[in-house]
């Protein structure tokens, strides 16, 4: 017994070494000398966040070959597909903490309980990534959710943060509701909280219609979580209002874990016969259309992209229609590909913001001529925004050639034609962004020869190079990944949801 419970506690060292870095961080913030000033953490608060992320990052790396393997009764994953999504929720989190030091340093919230907080929602992420019974997920699910509805409302001075932290905390409690009745339901009609042995005791009892009921339920769970129609209205508000830095965090990580405990579920819980894959596609194509379209009219950008968010939500759901290896391994380089794209893109509006009496302003005129001024913004944007729009060769195009080819594979190339077609139609919006970066502006006229230009903070910089960097390796070089992420699904119990 106790062999087992630390050869457990070892296979989850990432965990233990998050959660004993954000303890540490408590600690060291309550004792530090100047504790008095409270609205600055000091320098090794943020910088052992990032050690501890990137410290279980490198772990979680050295992971992903192989099958995924069950600790704790079964009930947590760790491993293979776990490890790769635990990756890229690390990868964002690590990202937005470090583009989130210079950032609430200069809007003078560089609180130490923002990075003891983005800690223990990359816990509960990994938990939800990587649960293997419904009782994780659920577990998961509110560990990431109560830390984030907090971080959304971190600028209390700012109108919107309590509007949108608000909102985010009433709509979330009710999506909570069905995903805890979906469980129950699930629960009643199999007599089992593990995801791999749900199909083989549904078999046993016979309760079809009551576990498609509590089917039904829990997806209303995820995809409010991921931001699918109709269940998208917190996210352009929530976006808006919550800082930028942080925005990037909850846009990717959460997005991250949310998608691959759908996939597991889809994968081994949910046998055939259940209709869930052609709800997931009708959702799917609703999503992608519903985004786009919402998006061609903003003007400001953060919720311009969280309607983008919303259409990428889609593109991501067709791979999980298609319920094939292709289709699941598209879906996870998918995840990958977009976390480094909308990454560098807040990145980039949280350099180039300015702020004001009532807070950071992000409208399409106020970024005008900005790729002029700040070339390496402009210059890494106009990447990101090419990357989001699907243009080879970035990875924003591989990614959605491998989910609608899963979607082709399982013979709805309907529902491809519908995201070609809306992938088509984003172009308008993201490309603006890039036209009006370099549109000329009176401020581009003032700038006389030889003065140099603003250049954002040294680690602001990192990011985005290595994020423009990484959108290009992965879309030129992105066989290996794609073979990874498909071995991951390959064999018969990939095959547990039919087309």
């Amino acid at each position: 017994m106790y062999d087992s419970l630390f050869s457990d506690s070892l296979a989850v060292l990432p965990v233990w070494v998050l959660g004993l870095t954000a303890l540490a961080l408590v600690l060291i913030d309550a004792f530090r000398p100047n504790a008095a000033n409270a609205t600055d953490a000091g320098p090794l608060v943020p910088w052992l966040t990032v050690a501890a992320l990137a410290v279980a990052l490198g772990i979680e790396a050295l992971r992903m070959s192989g099958d995924a393997v069950g600790v704790f009764a079964d009930h947590l994953r760790v491993g293979g597909y776990a490890a790769f999504a635990n990756a890229v929720v690390l990868l964002g989190a690590l990202a937005s903490t470090v583009l989130s030091i210079p950032y609430l340093r200069r809007t003078g919230h560089s609180l130490a309980e923002v990075y003891v907080l983005i800690l223990i929602a990359s816990i509960g992420m990994m938990t939800l990534a990587g649960s293997g019974s419904l009782v994780t997920a659920f577990v998961g699910l509110e560990t990431m959710s109560v830390c984030l509805y907090v971080l959304t409302g971190l600028v209390r001075e700012r109108e919107r943060g309590p509007e949108s932290a608000l909102k985010y905390f009433l709509l979330g409690a009710f999506s909570t509701g069905f995903f805890l009745y979906g469980i129950a339901l699930m629960y009643g009609a199999t007599g089992t909280m593990m995801l791999a042995a749900m199909p083989e005791a549904l078999a046993e009892t016979g309760n079809v219609g009551l576990f498609v009921g509590g089917v039904a339920l829990l997806l209303v769970g995820f995809l409010f979580k991921v931001s699918a129609v109709p269940f998208h209205m917190w996210t352009p508000d929530v976006y808006q209002g919550a800082p930028t830095t942080l925005t990037a965090f909850m846009s990717t990580a959460s997005k991250t874990a949310a998608f691959a405990a759908l996939i597991v579920v889809l994968w081994q819980a949910i046998p055939a016969g259940t209709n869930a894959t052609l709800v997931l596609a009708v959702v799917s194509a609703l999503t992608m259309v519903g985004g786009n379209v919402l998006a061609l009219n903003q003007t400001n950008v953060k919720r311009m992209l969280a309607y983008s968010s919303v259409a990428h939500a889609g593109y991501i759901l067709a791979g999980l229609a298609a319920a094939n290896a292709t289709g699941y391994g598209g879906a996870l380089y998918y995840l990958l590909a977009y976390t480094v794209m909308n990454l560098g893109a807040f990145g980039v509006l949280a350099a180039l913001e300015h702020d004001d009496a009532h807070g950071a302003v992000q409208s399409l005129d106020d970024l005008k001529g900005a790729g002029f001024r700040r070339p390496l913004l402009g210059a890494t944007m106009g990447v990101f925004m090419f990357g989001l729009t699907g243009f080879p060769p970035l990875a924003g195009f591989i990614g959605k050639y491998q989910v609608f080819a899963g979607v082709v594979e399982a013979n709805m190339a309907w529902l491809a034609v519908i995201g070609v077609l809306a992938s088509a139609a984003s172009a308008f919006y993201y490309l603006r962004v890039v036209g009006v970066l370099y549109a000329r502006s009176d401020k581009d006229t003032a700038i006389a020869p030889g003065v140099p230009l603003a250049a954002p903070p040294v680690l602001t910089a990192v990011v985005l190079i290595a994020c423009a960097v990484a959108l290009l390796g992965l879309g030129l070089l992105p066989g290996g990944v794609l073979e990874a992420t498909r071995a991951f699904f390959d064999g018969g119990a990939a095959m547990a949801v039919a087309p």
